[in-house]
């Protein structure tokens, strides 16, 4: 990043959405790694503050992508709300620090909308396509005990949920960019029937992707329940609101 942005791309422009940020899953987090997945989120959003605070602009709206990182990792009971406190991890106080700077936009008499993204269900990368490689290859399994809670949404409902957070006026604030949540285990099933593959019978065990991955094993091994409730009672109607018709959609 140069650390300039041409004003003049902003020139008929009334929304900002920033979406910009270093991957959390393609590298191990070495210390270099973690200052560089904070940074790009914390700097960018810095950049873009003091160039409308600098400049003269037609910007009414920023709408930033977030993560339900946010919330840190959650056990069986607890459902995480968008009025929950951040958790202290390292994922969740990166996303805590990259809101923070978010917020400040609004001094600036902006509309702030937040969407904290869950696991997105594409078939262009992320999540789905590295658990579906081995359920192809017919050494699908669930990672470490299979009970971990996944947050999912349908890449088209996330998408059209940024659409319509830049659209409604009334949505302010932060939302769970989910659908819902299943289990590790649930999930790699559902892949594997979506695939008609059959699965490989013993879990991935924790301590082995432990030793791959380091703490970024966490990612995969830990999980949470998130509500999706604000986002529905803001008027949000999903395309893929069931798993399988999710996964079907997108595997077939």
């Amino acid at each position: 990043m140069t650390g300039n942005i041409d004003i003049r791309a902003l020139g008929q422009v009334d929304t900002i959405v920033h979406l910009a940020g270093a991957s959390i899953a393609e590298q191990r987090w070495t210390a270099l790694r973690k200052k560089e997945i904070l940074d790009s989120r914390i700097k960018s959003t810095e950049l873009l503050y003091q160039t409308l605070k600098n400049n003269r602009h037609n910007i009414k709206t920023f709408v930033s992508a977030s993560a339900i990182g946010y919330y840190g990792f959650g056990g069986d009971a607890k459902v995480f709300t968008e009025e929950d406190k951040p958790g202290n991890d390292f994922l969740a106080q990166v996303t805590r620090q990259w809101e923070n700077e978010v917020d400040k936009m609004s001094a600036l008499g902006l509309r702030i909308a937040k969407l904290r993204i869950g696991i997105t269900l594409s078939e262009k990368g992320g999540a789905l396509k590295e658990m579906a490689k081995p359920i192809r290859l017919r050494f699908g399994s669930s990672l470490g005990t299979g009970k971990q809670f996944l947050s999912w949404v349908h890449i088209d409902d996330l998408c059209e949920m940024f659409v319509r957070a830049i659209e409604d006026e009334n949505m302010s604030g932060a939302y769970n960019a989910v659908t819902a949540w299943c289990t590790n285990e649930e999930m790699t099933k559902a892949i594997a029937a979506s695939m008609q593959k059959p699965l490989w019978a013993p879990f991935v065990p924790s301590f082995l992707l432990k030793i791959i991955l380091g703490e970024m094993a966490d990612l995969i091994l830990k999980g949470s329940k998130v509500s999706a409730e604000k986002i529905k009672q803001a008027g949000y109607r999903y395309q893929f609101p069931n798993l399988n018709e999710a996964l079907n959609n997108l595997l077939n």
